[in-house]
């Protein structure tokens, strides 16, 4: 059974940017409401890959996941069906341990930058780098799926106030 570990940071600066290479445009939607049950999410990576995506938390830093392809002409037939989505770039990161990326969302959900790193076993300790700030892995309104549904500038001020992004 394929097992996610993952840990989400908001990025305070643009200093990640040295260490990136070259962006995937990242469309994702979702099929679920439901955020505390299964999630089904549909991907399309650069207008050439979709995959279907099925997970459900384990812990806090854990999920399970399973990823399917499926043919590109039937993601773009299934994408103005759904109604929660987003968009963002993915920039891969050469920093260990783990495999890090940053996303910088767009629309709705611009100017939120988040940094995730995936790890191979919950026991391997990471160092922040600088230009990553909050740890975010357990507020799960930042959850792709979450911003999504309501994305970020729909949020009310009491909401936006939780985040520190410096």
């Amino acid at each position: 059974m394929k097992i996610e570990i993952e840990r989400k940071f908001l990025v305070i600066s643009e200093e990640w940017k040295a260490l990136a290479q070259a962006p995937e445009k990242l469309r994702q939607a979702y099929f679920t409401k439901n955020l505390d049950d299964w999630i089904m999410r549909m991907r399309i990576i650069n207008n050439e890959k979709s995959l279907i995506t099925l997970k459900s938390r384990i812990n806090k830093i854990s999920n399970y996941e399973f990823e399917f392809d499926i043919p590109i002409e039937e993601a773009e037939q299934i994408w103005p069906l759904l109604n929660f989505k987003l968009e963002k770039k993915r920039y891969r990161i050469d920093l260990s341990p783990g495999e890090w990326v940053v996303d910088c969302f767009e629309g709705e959900n611009f100017p939120l930058t988040i940094a995730e790193v995936e790890l191979p076993n919950t026991q391997i300790i990471i160092k922040k780098p600088a230009w990553a700030g909050q740890e975010i892995t357990e507020i799960q309104s930042l959850s792709n799926a979450a911003l999504a549904k309501l994305p970020f500038s729909k949020w009310n001020q009491k909401e936006k106030g939780k985040i520190k992004f410096h």
